[in-house]
């Protein structure tokens, strides 16, 4: 796992399609992008943010902001026969700003960990060879607009759109090993999520996320159930 302050670095020379796509999709793609990227390129029937020539192969690019089990169908079909990187943004800071009112910080906020929350949807393209992840910490303002079906939910107030307003960190996954690193030190032989979430400092339903995805990736192991949740040690 590597860590940097930015993606390749944008250019502003560089002409990139939006396809009516989100502000935070758009400014992601720009970030990524380098001098002779091809964009909204359609291979097999899917469309790829980001194609970029590697000697005789193709690098794809998908930025997703949203559902990684949208991507299912995508990563099924291709990878086997392309490397693909995943760009994912996690926002680590929420400002929400709506009609009439000044710009607040929201609570929510996410972690390096939030991946965990979308990598539940695909634990079975972990191990595979083909895919890597950029894990982007940013800073976002959500754009609300009041909508009176939703005030019963969402305090009647929906976004309408998501714009980047800082990038703080960049984190690449290039396999299921670097994934395994974010599990605490001092963890012992035998262990439970929430042995993983008292000693990394995360919440229970994360360390219970992480477990899933390593689980299925065959990283971890499921020895007992007890009343205590399942217990578990790293495969050898």
């Amino acid at each position: 796992m590597t860590h940097g302050k930015a993606l390749s670095g944008y250019s502003k020379e560089i002409n990139i399609g939006t396809l009516n796509e989100g502000s935070l999709h758009s400014a992601m793609k720009q970030l990524a992008a380098i001098s002779g990227d091809a964009f909204e390129v359609t291979i097999d029937g899917f469309v790829i943010d980001i194609v970029r020539s590697s000697g005789k192969k193709s690098i794809l690019f998908e930025v997703q902001t949203t559902s990684f089990a949208a991507m299912r169908k995508k990563l099924s079909h291709l990878l086997n026969d392309y490397q693909i990187v995943v760009i994912y943004p996690v926002p680590v800071e929420i400002y929400l700003i709506k009609p009439d009112q000044k710009r607040r910080k929201s609570p929510k906020k996410g972690t390096l960990y939030t991946v965990f929350e979308e990598l539940v949807s695909i634990p079975e393209f972990l191990t595979h060879p083909n895919l890597s992840f950029e894990v982007v910490c940013v800073s976002v303002q959500k754009i609300q607009e009041y909508d009176p079906s939703l005030r019963r939910r969402r305090g009647g107030y929906r976004t309408i759109n998501t714009e980047l307003i800082e990038v703080h960190s960049n984190h690449t996954f290039a396999g299921i090993e670097d994934f395994m690193r974010l599990l605490p030190k001092g963890l012992p032989e035998v262990f439970t999520t929430a042995d993983i979430a008292t000693l990394g400092n995360i919440s229970r339903g994360i360390a219970q996320q992480m477990a899933y995805c390593f689980r299925n990736a065959g990283t971890i192991i499921e020895l007992k159930h007890t009343k205590e949740g399942k217990h578990y040690r790293v495969s050898s």
